[in-house]
C-alpha cells in the first residue's frame, strides 16, 4: 500500500443505514429522530480525526440502474422501504455531509458502487481509500485502492490485496467470478446451487477464472462441480454482468478531479447544527463552542436516550445490535424512495 495520502470515497447509504440501525430511539426533545444524525456525525468526525482527507466525495445510489433491471427484473426487489425515521433525517444527513466539506454525488443509472469504481478506474495516479462494507467493492482493490471496513469493536479494518485474499481465498481480480458463483441474497441474485465460498475459491484456484473454465471445462478436475457450472452457464454470465461495476465516469458529474475536491469542515456551523438537534456529546468534542438551545419538551415528546460522550468510536456502542446491523449494512432505499434520494442540501 502506498504512503501517499488517500482520496477518501464514501459509500453513503452503506454507512447511513449502519449508523441508523446501530443506534436506537435517539431523538430531540420535541420527538424528532436524531439517531442517524448522531451516528453519522461521529463517523465523519472519526474520518477527520484519523485520516484528515484533503480530497474525496460521498456517493449515493440513484434508484436501480436500468441495465441491471434488464438483466434481472428481480434485482434488489427484496429491499425493504426506507424507515420513516430515516426519511425524516435524510436531507439533514446530506446537509451534515456538506458541513464536513464533502460533495455528495449521484447519477441516474449508476449505483454508488459504480461511481466509486469509475473514480478509481479513471485516476490511476491517486491513492484511494473506500469506506464501505459492500463486498462487491473488493473487485477494485489493487496497489492504488483499498477499503476501510467499519469494525464492530472500533475503528476501521483495512482491506488491501493481502487482506482480501485472506478473507475470500481469491484475489481481488477474481472477486467478480467468486461472487457470481455465490450470488447475493441481499440483492436477490441467485447463485449456483450447492456452491459455497470454499468451493468457489477452490474452483478459481484451479481454473483461475470462469472464462478459462468455459473455454476448457476439462481444466476442472471435479466432475460434479464441472457439471454444476456448465448447467448454470447462463446464470453465471448474467451474474458477472450484474456484479461488474460500471466504470465510465459520467459526463454530467463534470471533471473528476473537481468532483473529488473536498473542503475543510466548517466547525462553527457543525456546532450550530449539533446544538439545534441536541447532539450534546458531539458538541463537547468540537474545536469550537456554541450556546445550546433550550430543549423542546411538548406533552408527547419522545424521551431522548442519553448520549455517551466517552465513546471514542462509532462502532463501540455495544454489540447487541450487531446482528441487525449485519443484515442491513449495505442496503439502500428501493426505487419508490427515489424522491428522498434526490433531496440535496
Amino acid at each position: 500500500m502506498s504512503e501517499k495520502k488517500a482520496t477518501v470515497l464514501i459509500d453513503a447509504y452503506s454507512q447511513i443505514f449502519r449508523v441508523f440501525y446501530a443506534i436506537a430511539h435517539l431523538s430531540r426533545g420535541d420527538g424528532f429522530p436524531t439517531n442517524a444524525l448522531f451516528g453519522f456525525a461521529r463517523l465523519l468526525m472519526q474520518i477527520e480525526k484519523n485520516y484528515a482527507p484533503e480530497s474525496g466525495a460521498m456517493f449515493f445510489d440513484c434508484g436501480k440502474p436500468a441495465f441491471r433491471l434488464e438483466l434481472s427484473s428481480s434485482y434488489k426487489s427484496n429491499r425493504p422501504p426506507m424507515p420513516e425515521a430515516l426519511k425524516q433525517q435524510m436531507p439533514l444527513l446530506r446537509t451534515l455531509a456538506g458541513l464536513f466539506g464533502w460533495q455528495t454525488l449521484e447519477c441516474e443509472n449508476y449505483e454508488a458502487d459504480d461511481l466509486i469504481g469509475a473514480a478509481v478506474k479513471n485516476d490511476t495516479q491517486s491513492q484511494f481509500a473506500i469506506i464501505s462494507s459492500d463486498k462487491d467493492l473488493s473487485q477494485l482493490i489493487d496497489d492504488h485502492a483499498y477499503m476501510l471496513i467499519p469494525g464492530r469493536s472500533g475503528g476501521f479494518e483495512v482491506r488491501d490485496e493481502a487482506a482480501a485474499i485472506k478473507k475470500f481465498a481469491v484475489t481481488p481480480a477474481q472477486i467478480i467470478d467468486y461472487l457470481a458463483m455465490l450470488g447475493d441474497s441481499s440483492d436477490a441474485v441467485d447463485g449456483v446451487p450447492g456452491i459455497g465460498p470454499k468451493t468457489a475459491s477452490a474452483i478459481l484456484q484451479e481454473c483461475d477464472s470462469l472464462e478459462n473454465f468455459f473455454a476448457d471445462p476439462e481444466k476442472l478436475a471435479n466432475v460434479k462441480q464441472r457439471s454444476k457450472l456448465l448447467e448454470n452457464e447462463e446464470l453465471l454470465k448474467r451474474n458477472i454482468k450484474l456484479i461488474t461495476l460500471r466504470t465510465q465516469w459520467p459526463e454530467k458529474l463534470g471533471d473528476l478531479p473537481k468532483a473529488l475536491e473536498k473542503r475543510a469542515p466548517d466547525w462553527q456551523k457543525i456546532a450550530e447544527f449539533a446544538a439545534e438537534y441536541e447532539l450534546k456529546s458531539i458538541l463537547k468534542e468540537l474545536p469550537v463552542t456554541v450556546a445550546e438551545p433550550e430543549e423542546k419538551t411538548p406533552e408527547k415528546a419522545v424521551c431522548p436516550v442519553e448520549e455517551k460522550a466517552e465513546v471514542d468510536d462509532l462502532f463501540s456502542w455495544g454489540t447487541r445490535q450487531s446482528e441487525a446491523v449485519e443484515k442491513v449494512e449495505s442496503k439502500e432505499p428501493n426505487q419508490d424512495d427515489k424522491p428522498v434520494q434526490g433531496v440535496l442540501f
